[in-house]
């Protein structure tokens, strides 16, 4: 008898195309000479709307608060990042891209983008075949979908210690 494989082929070709980029990252990384979780440290500071604290870093990467200061040295070491007292807050620790980090960031997200693009036909028809699976079950009556969101952060940061450089 056989039996719908649907959900699992959209699930399974996203969760693929994922692992392939994900893999691509790393190799992207390794080669400009940062891993891929310094890679997207470099990310998130340039992509912060205001300067970024070492706390909301360590929340947006899914850190503890020792990781992300251990990242930020290893950044900092390297000439790619660096950080400054806050002059509204002495507690806090701000974080910004040296000269050296803007242009290695810029260079590795263009490398990205063209990673990702790669793998768009393969994202876009197992995203396709999900919604289709999401609203068929919607009016079927079944349960709505699940809320987004990250997985408990104190449960990610106990799964990973900080990276090696």
């Amino acid at each position: 008898m056989a039996h719908d494989t649907s959900p699992f082929r959209g699930l399974s070709g996203f969760r693929y195309a994922l692992r392939r980029f994900l893999a691509a990252s790393e190799e992207i990384s390794r080669a400009a000479g940062v891993t891929a979780q310094q890679y997207q440290v470099l990310l998130a500071i340039k992509a912060a709307e205001d300067q970024l604290t070492i706390r909301a870093l360590a929340d947006q990467l899914l850190l503890t608060h020792h990781a992300a200061v251990q990242m930020i040295d290893r950044l900092a070491s390297a000439g790619l990042a660096e950080r400054t007292r806050s002059p509204r807050d002495r507690r806090a620790v701000l974080l910004q891209l040296t000269a050296k980090g803007e242009a290695l960031v810029g260079e590795l997200a263009a490398r990205h983008l063209a990673e990702l693009l790669r793998h768009e036909p393969l994202i876009r028809s197992s995203l396709d075949q999900l919604k289709a699976l999401a609203a068929a079950s919607r009016e079927a009556g079944g349960a709505p979908p699940p809320k987004g969101g990250a997985p408990d952060k104190k449960r990610a940061a106990t799964r990973r210690g900080p990276q090696a450089p």
